[in-house]
């Protein structure tokens, strides 16, 4: 499955790219994060707990970051695993373009499922992943632009 989407974000790019980098502001943002650590500069671990249809799962996953390019671009990809719901795994390429004082991300994720998850069907995995991301890109667009209005 793949998603793309575009944020405009009300701050300038090098607040946005600390904002990306900052686990306090991801975990708030993150739908149904319970837990997000940094393990190094570039690995994260978490605890995501989330609902696909009757399917309730809480995922245990590694994070990295890489092809790091500051301040305008990165690659995030992780996978975790939910126990007998099974596995989600996925990656996006994140990209921060300057636009006045505002920043433009734009993002091109792709996941994968799999075990009882992977059963209810790619409509409903779709939709759900749908949801997620754009929830995501929501929060983390009102999160940053309210930190860049102090």
């Amino acid at each position: 499955m793949d998603l793309t989407g575009e944020e405009r974000i009300t701050a300038p790019r090098d607040v946005v790219w600390a904002a990306l980098n900052d686990p306090e502001i991801l975990k708030q943002c993150i739908p149904g994060c319970q837990s997000l650590e940094m393990k190094s500069p570039t690995e994260l671990t978490t605890v995501v707990k989330v609902k696909i249809g009757p399917v309730s799962a809480t995922f245990n996953g590694e994070v990295l970051l890489s092809n790091i390019k500051a301040p305008e671009s990165y690659t995030i990809s992780g996978e975790g695993k939910g126990g007998i719901a099974g596995f989600a795994k996925g990656g996006a390429d994140v990209v921060l373009k300057d636009d006045g004082g505002e920043t433009i991300l734009r993002y091109e994720a792709k996941a994968q499922v799999g075990g009882k998850i992977a059963q209810l069907g790619a409509r409903l995995i779709d939709s759900t992943s749908t949801k997620l991301a754009q929830q995501f890109f929501s929060s983390f667009n009102a999160a940053v632009s309210a930190k860049a209005a102090e």
